[in-house]
C-alpha cells in the first residue's frame, strides 16, 4: 500500500542535509512541522515551518525536555488510518495525522567519548522524546515513513518522485527496521555508560550497541556467510577502527580481519619497532629491533614456510624502503631459507608513506592482492579497560575483561639458583608477551630479540614443546623458552635441557613448584616466575 505523504515532523541533531531534504519535501507540497533548532535551520533556509508548540498549544520547556511528548504529537503518529475508532478519536481531539517523521538523536556516544564529559553532561545528552516518536513511527509503520539517518534522504524522495509522493509499504517496513535497530543500539551505549558507573562489574543484562561496516564474501567458509560490525563508538587504536586502504584487487575477508587482530594486538604490546607474521591466528615471526626494518626481516625470517599467506602487522610507519623489503621477501631471505614463495594477504601498519603504497601496489609479484590497513598512531592510553572481551558459544555468549597484563618486572621473581641475564630477560620478555597472543597449550622460544619456534594449541603442554623445539632446530640452543601456564610436572624441563634452553619464564603456581625450580637447578636452566598465566583459549 502506498500512503501519501502530506505532513512531515522534522527534528534532528545531525543537520547535514536536512534543509535541502525538507526543501524537496516541501516541493512535492508536504507540510513541515519542526522543534527548536531544527526549526530555526529550516526558516534560514527560506522554508515554512510550523512550529511544535502550534501542533501542541504547549510551549517547549524545562530546556527542551519537553516538546513533542504530546497526544497532538503520538497521536498523530500512532493512530490507525483504517480503524474507525482511532479516526474518530483524532477528529474528537482535532489530532492530524503524521506521514513522515524525519529524526535523528542527541549524540550520546559523542558526548561521553570527550575527556571533559561530566555525568550531568551525558545525562542532559540522553534522548527522550527522540526516541519515543521513532519508535511511535516504527510501530505504525502500515501509515508512517520514520527517517533516521540522512544516507536514507535520497531514498525517500525517490520513491516519492517514483509513486506521485508516496512512499511504498516495503520502504516503510525497512526504515522501520532501520528504525528499531537504532533505538536498540542507542539504548545499550545508555545502558553500557550507566553500568560503567556502578560496582557491579557484570550486570544481569547486557546489550552491545554495533553497526554493520561490512559485508564480506563470506565468514570462515564458502558455505557461511559473514559481515563485520563496529562497536558503536570505540576510540581505541585498534582493526575495528583501522582504514582499508584502496587499492587491493580482492575484499578483506572473515579469516584476514580475525588473523589482522590476532597480529596487531601483538605488535601493540611492544614499545620498541617491532613486527609480527601470523597465520591461522598464531604467530609464526615475531621480533623487535631498534630498527623495524630489521625486526621485520626477523620476524619473517622465523618461519619462512609458515608465512607464505600470513598477516604483517608493523608497529612503526612503512616507507619505501620497508615496502621494498617485504615486496622481496621472498628473493632477500626466504628462498635461501627454504620458502616456496611468498605474499602477504594483509599488511597493517600505523602509517604509509606514498611512495611506499606505491611501491607495494606496482611492484611486480602480488602488490595487486594485499589489503593494506592503516590504524593511526599506536598509544597504549588509547586501551579501552572497560571494555568486554565477548565469546560466543552457541545459545549465548561469555564475557570477560580483557587481558591486558603484559610484562610487569615488579613482579617478577626467579626462584631458581642461575638468574637470568640482561639479554636473557629481553628474550624472556618477547617469549612471555607472544605466547599470550599463541593458543593454548603454548610454548614459544626466542633468540636475538626474535621468535624462533612455536608450539601451539596442543591438548599437553609436553607435545606444545616438542613442536617449538623441532620448529627451531638449533636455534633452540642457547634460545629462552616462554609457556603460558605452569609445568605440572618436570617433564617439560628435562624436556628443555635437551633442546639447549637456556632460561625459561612461566607463571609458576603448579603443586609441583618445588619439583620443576629443582630440574631446573640440575640442569643449570634459569627460570622467571611471572605470578600470572595466559591461557587463550
Amino acid at each position: 500500500m502506498n500512503v501519501k505523504i502530506k505532513r512531515a515532523l522534522i527534528s534532528v541533531s545531525d543537520k547535514t542535509g536536512v534543509a535541502e531534504f525538507a526543501k524537496k519535501l516541501a516541493g512535492f507540497g508536504v507540510e513541515i512541522i519542526s522543534t527548536g533548532g531544527t526549526a530555526k535551520c529550516l526558516s534560514e533556509a527560506g522554508l515554512d515551518v510550523i512550529s511544535i508548540d502550534s501542533v501542541t498549544g504547549f510551549p517547549e520547556m524545562m530546556n527542551g525536555r519537553v516538546k513533542t511528548l504530546h497526544p497532538k504529537i503520538h497521536g498523530g503518529l500512532l493512530g490507525l488510518r483504517d480503524n474507525k475508532e482511532h479516526t474518530d478519536a483524532m477528529e474528537q481531539h482535532d489530532i492530524t495525522p503524521i506521514d513522515l517523521v524525519c529524526v535523528n538523536l542527541y549524540p550520546f556516544e559523542q558526548t561521553i567519548a570527550k575527556s571533559d564529559c561530566t555525568f550531568a553532561d551525558a545525562i542532559e545528552n540522553i534522548d527522550i522524546g527522540g526516541p519515543s516518536m521513532v519508535r511511535s513511527a516504527a510501530k505504525n509503520n502500515k501509515f508512517v515513513t520514520v527517517v533516521t539517518d540522512p544516507a536514507h534522504y535520497e531514498e525517500v524522495l525517490s520513491e516519492m518522485q517514483a509513486n506521485d509522493g508516496c512512499t511504498t509499504t516495503q520502504l516503510r517496513a525497512k526504515f522501520a527496521a532501520a528504525a528499531f535497530s537504532l533505538t536498540a543500539n542507542y539504548d545499550a551505549a545508555i545502558s553500557k555508560y550507566l553500568n560503567s558507573k556502578q560496582s557491579n562489574e557484570f550486570p544481569d543484562r547486557v546489550s552491545l550497541a554495533m553497526t554493520k561496516a561490512a559485508e564480506l564474501r563470506y565468514g570462515e567458509n564458502p558455505h557461511q556467510s559473514g559481515a563485520f560490525y563496529r562497536l558503536a563508538k570505540k576510540d581505541e587504536v585498534s582493526v575495528g577502527n583501522a582504514r582499508v586502504l584502496p587499492g587491493s584487487t580482492t575484499d578483506i575477508s572473515f579469516n584476514n580481519l580475525l588473523d589482522v587482530n590476532a597480529a596487531f594486538e601483538l605488535v601493540k604490546e611492544f614499545t620498541r619497532p617491532a613486527a609480527v607474521v601470523v597465520k591461522h591466528l598464531n604467530p609464526c615471526g615475531c621480533a623487535v629491533d631498534d630498527d623495524i626494518k630489521v625486526a621485520y626481516e626477523k620476524a619473517y625470517l622465523g618461519d619462512v614456510v609458515s608465512a607464505f599467506g600470513g598477516i604483517i602487522a608493523l608497529n612503526r610507519k612503512v616507507d619505501a624502503e620497508l615496502a621494498t623489503i617485504i615486496m622481496e621477501s621472498y628473493a632477500r631471505f626466504g628462498k635461501a631459507n627454504g620458502a616456496s614463495g611468498f605474499f602477504a594477504e594483509v599488511i597493517i601498519a600505523p602509517e604509509y608513506d606514498k611512495e611506499a603504497l606505491e611501491i607495494i601496489r606496482t611492484l611486480k609479484g602480488w602488490g595487486e592482492r594485499v589489503r593494506l590497513m592503516e590504524t593511526g598512531p599506536i598509544s597504549r592510553d588509547s586501551i579501552d579497560t572497560s571494555e568486554y572481551d565477548v565469546r560466543c558459544i552457541v545459545g549465548g555468549m561469555l564475557l570477560q575483561k580483557r587481558d591486558l597484563a603484559g610484562w610487569e618486572p615488579e613482579n617478577l621473581t626467579y626462584p631458581t639458583k642461575l638468574k637470568p641475564t640482561e639479554q636473557q630477560l629481553i628474550d624472556l620478555e618477547l617469549a612471555w608477551i607472544t605466547a599470550k597472543h599463541v593458543k593454548s597449550n603454548t610454548i614459544t622460544l626466542v633468540s636475538g630479540s626474535k621468535l624462533v619456534g612455536v608450539g601451539a594449541g596442543q591438548m599437553n603442554r609436553v607435545e606444545s614443546g616438542l613442536i617449538a623445539f623441532k620448529m627451531a632446530g638449533e636455534k633452540a640452543k642457547g634460545s629462552a623458552m616462554g609457556s603460558d601456564a605452569f609445568f605440572p610436572f618436570p617433564d617439560n624441563i628435562e624436556n628443555a635441557a635437551k633442546a639447549g634452553i637456556a632460561c625459561i619464564v612461566q607463571p609458576g603456581g603448579s603443586k609441583k613448584d618445588d619439583e620443576v625450580i629443582a630440574k631446573a637447578d640440575e640442569l643449570g636452566i634459569a627460570m622467571v616466575f611471572t605470578g600470572k598465566r595466559h591461557f587463550k583459549h
